[in-house]
């Protein structure tokens, strides 16, 4: 799971640095309105690249990080029992 959240992370914020390349490079000559609305929407994907990062999935058991083996033998415990 990490590693496709890592994977749309770079891909959106690849398309952000994209569009502002594209943006003042090649579509300002012809449209400046346009330039900027690109700038506007490549404005909006870094904090949607980072709430897509760090979403957890459900599988995920971020609320139990000690690493106490007596912990992580009753969470299997409880995993095994919601497998049944």
């Amino acid at each position: 799971m990490y590693a496709r959240r890592r994977h749309v992370y770079f891909a959106m914020m690849g398309t952000c640095i994209g569009l502002f390349v594209l943006a003042w490079a090649v579509v300002r000559l012809w449209s400046v309105p346009a330039a900027i609305g690109m700038c506007l929407v490549a404005m909006v994907i870094p904090p949607v690249a980072a709430v897509v990062a760090n979403r957890r999935g459900p599988d995920d058991r971020w609320w139990d990080e000690t690493g106490d083996p007596e912990s992580d033998r009753w969470w299997n415990e409880l995993d095994d029992r919601d497998h049944r």
